[in-house]
Order: structure tokens, then C-alpha cells, then sequence
């Protein structure tokens, strides 16, 4: 594992662009950063994938063992959303994707820092974008990204239990959840299924019908909605739990027990000392001298602190960890260039890992600034 740095393409604003991704400079600042690269042996890929694969059977393991045991108040999940998710789970509605970020400096094991199953994103990037880099810049290279395909093939597979006359996607108004909310979209497309498009502040209610309804005032009976589920039940609580059977959500609600942070603590519980691990607690350090303490809820890095030998040395800020914290062991330094890679690898559900993407930044904790960067090998 190595990063380079090289010369971008002279027309790269002009060629992300006409592939979807047009927040590649916030604020004149590059966010698509290919002035660098991560290239890899094929060795070091065959392990990422390895790992993911491993960690998703581990999730799956520990997911089933928070409904047995009944640990759902370790993870603050509210009592109405209970028997939703252990229902969903039996039943086995439709899921798409999800994104593990891993701490990986090509010398040790792949470390899992968290696992965003919920709400995703950086997924155009890591599929088109990059690949569309390697076509212009690597053309004799390979790159772990058959994400597209697997997206695809993902759709086809379940399109024979969709609900309704389309499936309708739904995001907040921002233009990172709006690009990637449309580039799944057109992968579902792809596979020939009807789609169309609402934002999260449109879905309306019917209390008549006791159903979901779209702007035209069609019942919605399946959506891709990327909005994080405790914000689903925050603003549609009453209206899930009474009409949870008569629609498909995806992602299905399960996965809120997956994109919980409390599930670092839990896989740590069940499978201490495993090598794609980092040491992890609900109640505390426990000793740990130099460790994390993440909000059990959050996103892009928000509201996170971290000690070394004891003392906090970097923190952030943000509205998050009214539910509580995590407090997971500070994963071994990956230092590149003086930048660090959080490695997101991509699991598409029944086709398995799919690719990766490299998010990097200067500190400890990648935030919303930190930067995308393609890889090869």
C-alpha cells in the first residue's frame, strides 16, 4: 500500500461532473482529490475483501444475538421500533448496500472503525468516479470496484418482491444525499425497475387510508428512502408502526442495529481479541489508555474525542450523544504523506464486497471535510 502523488487530469472538474458529482470543490476546496492515488498489491486487496467478507458474517452473528438476548436498550433503540425490527429480520425484506470503514495501513489486519448500513454515501464516487479515473489515468491497472455491477444485479434480484407500480426514493435536500440517492436510483433503473422521486419533506399521510403517500397522492408501497432510521421514527413514528406491513422500507429497519455504534462493543463482546477488531466498551475505557469515544448515533465525525495516553488530543463538534457513547481503542497509525486514509469498503447484500473508497484527512477524526481519493492496483 502506497500513496503517490501525481497530476490530475487538466479537465477533471469538466469529467466528474458529467458523471453526477458535482460537489467535487465545496467552498473552492477539492473534495475529489486526485492529485494523489493509493496504489495496491493484489495481495493487499485480496485482503480487504477477506476481512469485509469475515466482518459481515461477524454482524450478522452479533445483529442476531442483540434480538436474542434482548439488548436493544444498549442501544437506545425506543420500544415501538422493537418488534419492527425483530419482525424484519425474520422476514428478510429487501436490502441494498452498506459501507464498513476500516483502519488499514497494508501491514496489519483491516480494522473496523464503524459500520454505516443505513445511510451510505461517497457511493458514486467510489463506483463511477474513480473507475472512470483509472480508465483515463491507470488504463493497464485494476481496481477493487465492481460495485456498478453488484448494485445492479442487486436490484434484479429483488425486483420480483417489490411492492406497488414503482419503487419511489426519498432523501433530505442536500446535494451529497441527492447525488447518491440518484445514482442508485439509475442503478435500479438499470435493472428495469419503474422508479420515481420525492424528498423526505414531501412523503405525505393519509390517515384515512392509513398509508404513505406521494405527491401525486399514489399509496407508496416501497422506498429507498436514505434518511437514517432514528429520524424516520422521530418524524413518522406512529405512521411506521401502524402501517410497517403494508409497505417496504429499504434499507429495512433492522439495520438500525447495525449502524448503531453500540455494535463495536458488541462484536468485541462476542468475539474479543479477533483481528479485524478494535477493542470496544459501552461503559467506559476500561483502562484503555489510548482509545475513541464515539456518539452512538452520528454522522461524518461529529461529536467525537480522542484520548491518547489518557488525555483528550483532538475532539469535534456537533449535535450528537444525547443517546450515550462508545469508547473503542485507537486503531493502529496509518500515516501516508502525512494524510490518513479511512478505508470504506463496500458490501452489496447478497453479492458481497464490492469495491472500496479512500477517504483521508489531516487528524485523527475524518470529518465532512476530509477528502476522496482514488486507488489502483
Amino acid at each position: 500500500m502506497l500513496r503517490k502523488s501525481i497530476n490530475p487530469r487538466s479537465n477533471w472538474q469538466q469529467r466528474v461532473e458529467e458523471q453526477g458529482l458535482v460537489f467535487h470543490s465545496p467552498d473552492g476546496v477539492p473534495y475529489w482529490d486526485e492529485s494523489a492515488c493509493y496504489r495496491f498489491s493484489a495481495k493487499e486487496i485480496d485482503t480487504l475483501e477477506a476481512a469485509t467478507a469475515e466482518l459481515q458474517r461477524l454482524c450478522l452473528e452479533a445483529a442476531q444475538h442483540i434480538i436474542d438476548e434482548d439488548r436493544f436498550d444498549d442501544l437506545r433503540i425506543p420500544a415501538p421500533a422493537r418488534e419492527l425490527i425483530v419482525n424484519a429480520w425474520e422476514a428478510e425484506p429487501p436490502s441494498i448496500y452498506g459501507r464498513m470503514d476500516l483502519s488499514y495501513d497494508g501491514v496489519d489486519p483491516p480494522k473496523l472503525l464503524e459500520y454505516n448500513a443505513n445511510t451510505p454515501t461517497a457511493l458514486l464516487e467510489a463506483s463511477v468516479i474513480q473507475w472512470q479515473w483509472l480508465r483515463d489515468r491507470m488504463p493497464g491497472s485494476d481496481q477493487f470496484n465492481s460495485i456498478h455491477e453488484k448494485l445492479i444485479a442487486q436490484w434484479k434480484e429483488i425486483k420480483p418482491g417489490l411492492r406497488g407500480r414503482h419503487l419511489h426514493f426519498s432523501c433530505m435536500e442536500n446535494a451529497e444525499d441527492t447525488v447518491t440517492t440518484a445514482y442508485v436510483r439509475d442503478t435500479a433503473e438499470q435493472a428495469g425497475i419503474p422508479t420515481s422521486f420525492l424528498h423526505v419533506g414531501d412523503i405525505g399521510w393519509n390517515a384515512g387510508k392509513w398509508e404513505f403517500r406521494d405527491l401525486d397522492d399514489d399509496p407508496i408501497r416501497a422506498i429507498f428512502a436514505l434518511y437514517p432510521w432514528e429520524w424516520l421514527l422521530k418524524d413518522f413514528g406512529r405512521e411506521i408502526v401502524g402501517s410497517h406491513d403494508q409497505m417496504l422500507w429499504i434499507e429495512p429497519i433492522w439495520k438500525m442495529l447495525w449502524s448503531n455504534k453500540a455494535l463495536l462493543a458488541v462484536l468485541w463482546e462476542l468475539f474479543p481479541g479477533h483481528p479485524n477488531l478494535l477493542e470496544a466498551y459501552l461503559d467506559g475505557p476500561r483502562g484503555m489508555k489510548d482509545y475513541v469515544r464515539k456518539p452512538l448515533l452520528s454522522r461524518e465525525g461529529a461529536n467525537v474525542s480522542v484520548f491518547q495516553s489518557g488525555v483528550e488530543t483532538e475532539s469535534t463538534t456537533g449535535s450528537y450523544g444525547r443517546e450515550g457513547f462508545v469508547w473503542q481503542a485507537l486503531a493502529p497509525e496509518a500515516v501516508f504523506e502525512g494524510r490518513r486514509p479511512v478505508t470504506g469498503s463496500w458490501i452489496v447484500t447478497d453479492q458481497g464486497p464490492a469495491g472500496i473508497g479512500i477517504r483521508e484527512s489531516a487528524g485523527l477524526v475524518t470529518g465532512n471535510l476530509g477528502t476522496f481519493v482514488p486507488h489502483y492496483f
